[in-house]
């Protein structure tokens, strides 16, 4: 423990990303700082103060551009700093971000961290995106330290023109890192063990427990399941989803059928897939800002190659029962579902984008194909259908015809994820940034 702590403020605009974001992250910054988390509290704000064993602070702020109750909450933030005055503000998310950082340079807070994640500009048009421009180029500004969260980001950053100050990615990138104490196959199976065991049932191979994994979401041995984990919204690519879904629906099975002998874990096992049937386990929840068409959440609703559970607190059941993860986004910053993935040994698809490209390495745990908003991802062929969408089918039809190679690719996909992404090193490298900063 460090006697006469600094006091350090995490700011993000709601308590949502305090509570899900940076899960652990500032309990075990408490032991060196004075943490105080500042949110706009929907529910969850005093769970976070009991969980993090840290004080918090309500303060209203609103995500969309609200100009007279955003006036209001940069009141509210400036006199808070006033009274409380922070050493150390970190901010990230968006407007609360932007509301944070002008108010700590007005009061004269001496370090303000701004930790950059996704651009929200980058899917915005018109004058939209101009003025979500402006907002990090204002938030940039006032910001003394600035914290991409991966290199894509630091990239897009400096090549659009937002800022030219100093910018450094700590550690290998991403806000929080994975627990892969949490998310690994091994310990979830062993808690299924144990569970079986106390109910009096045998639990004799973990080939048997995966297969009651499986089993409760409806998937059987003769299926090849892909998992998609996040928002169901155009932006993150489900239109191409559906549209590869549907075609793979219309192979014949006895295209799908292939058997392989293959080393994981030491263990030599025969991967036989005979008559694999492509199944979709959809998690998230559909929502009305950037809605997919009717059609296609009607599908996604109504077929039985689609099990759709809904927004789920716990992914590793849905992340074990899947063969693969496919996660086509149009736009990240640095995405946390292919690095739990990862490290639940699934190998991934995913699109060259911020955050993805830096998680997986095409071949090696997974394959990058084009991404859907660049000049070759939108280019159409004579079926009118874009590069991207091409792309994604081809190489979900390659997973279900390479099952050994899937298998190889999940198995490099742990270790990368634990040399690099481990939650603890992440943490201790934000604060050995912050140590940096009282030199």
């Amino acid at each position: 423990m460090v006697e006469n702590k600094k006091k350090l403020f995490r700011l993000t605009t709601v308590d949502l990303s305090l509570d899900k974001l940076i899960k652990g992250q500032l309990r075990f910054l408490s032991d060196y700082y004075d943490v105080v988390g500042v949110a706009s509290d929907t529910g969850l704000l005093q769970g976070v103060a009991e969980r993090e064993g840290i004080r918090v602070i309500d303060v209203p702020m609103r995500r969309e551009i609200s100009l007279k109750e955003d006036l209001r909450s940069l009141w509210n933030l400036y006199k808070l700093f006033k009274r409380e005055k922070p050493d150390i503000l970190h901010c990230n998310t968006p407007k609360g971000s932007l509301l944070g950082l002008i108010a700590g340079k007005i009061t004269g807070i001496p370090f303000r961290i701004y930790l950059v994640t996704g651009l929200r500009y980058q899917g915005a048009t018109g004058w939209l995106r101009v003025i979500l421009k402006m907002m990090e180029k204002v938030s940039c500004f006032c910001a003394t330290n600035i914290i991409p969260e991966g290199n894509g980001v630091l990239h897009t950053l400096r090549t659009d023109g937002i800022t030219t100050k100093p910018m450094r990615v700590l550690h290998h990138g991403n806000i929080n890192g994975v627990d892969t104490e949490f998310f690994c196959r091994n310990s979830l199976l062993a808690h299924a063990v144990d569970s079986k065991e106390k109910d009096g049932l045998p639990a004799n191979l973990e080939v048997r427990t995966i297969h009651d994994i499986r089993s409760q979401y409806g998937f059987s041995e003769d299926d090849f399941v892909f998992v998609f984990i996040g928002r169901i919204v155009r932006d993150k690519g489900i239109r191409e989803l559906v549209g590869a879904m549907r075609k793979l629906m219309q192979l014949p099975v006895c295209s799908l059928q292939s058997s392989a002998i293959i080393t994981v874990d030491g263990e030599q096992t025969t991967n036989r897939y005979q008559s694999k049937v492509p199944k979709l386990l959809l998690v998230g929840t559909f929502e009305n800002g950037d809605p997919i068409a009717e059609e296609d959440e009607m599908w996604l609703k109504t077929s039985p190659s689609v099990r759709w559970i809904g927004w789920q607190e716990d992914v590793r059941p849905c992340l074990a029962a899947a063969d693969a993860l496919v996660f086509p986004s149009y736009r990240e910053g640095f995405p946390n579902v292919p690095m739990q993935a990862g490290a639940m040994n699934l190998a991934s698809i995913v699109t060259d984008i911020n955050g993805c490209n830096e998680i997986i390495k095409d071949g090696l745990n997974g394959r990058i194909i084009v991404a859907p908003l660049s000049d070759a991802g939108k280019r159409r062929d004579e079926k009118g259908e874009t590069a991207m969408q091409t792309a994604l089918y081809e190489t979900m039809r390659y997973f279900l015809e390479h099952p050994a190679e899937v298998k190889r690719m999940g198995a490099n996909a742990r270790d990368m994820i634990v040399n690099r992404y481990e939650q603890k090193d992440v943490w201790t490298a934000l604060l050995e940034y912050y140590r940096s900063l009282e030199v």
